[in-house]
């Protein structure tokens, strides 16, 4: 029912289980913002056995440039952690978060510290790079 939900929602395209494995789902996210709404963003969303007394761990595959996103794909989701994570909260819900982040890159939100500050100090710079790293990295946009 949780999978149909993000099947259907506009912010993600090819939302699936993963290798057949229902708790591990893939699917592209497409923010809605410059300097990342040129290119789709695929991500894993990883759902513990004992889910959903636990939240499921977000991560981006495609590398991206973000205050909030690290090398490895990790994303600093204030929702996914235990101090705010509700059993009620559905996985659109941790999608949607998601790419609101994406849209709204946030410098409290940091596992990134050198982007959070170019960001801040330089932000012409940071969307400069931000869009060629799009360019180069992110898969093309889904009809």
């Amino acid at each position: 029912q949780e999978l149909e939900e993000a099947r259907c929602w506009e912010g993600a395209r090819d939302v699936r289980p993963l290798n057949g494995n229902v708790r591990r789902w893939t699917g592209l996210l497409l923010p809605n913002n410059p300097p990342y709404n040129t290119g789709a963003f695929r991500f894993e969303l990883t759902f513990s056995p004992h889910h959903p007394l636990e939240p499921p761990c977000a991560t981006l595959r495609t590398p991206i440039y973000h205050p909030s996103v690290d090398r490895e794909g990790r994303v600093c989701q204030p929702l996914t952690t235990h101090v705010h994570w509700e059993p009620t909260t559905r996985a659109i819900q941790v999608l949607q978060d998601l790419l609101l982040q994406l849209d709204s890159p946030d410098p409290q939100r940091v596992l990134r510290p050198d982007v959070a500050r170019e960001l801040q100090e330089r932000p012409e710079e940071f969307r400069r790079r931000a869009e060629e790293h799009t360019r180069l990295h992110a898969e093309p946009r889904p009809d």
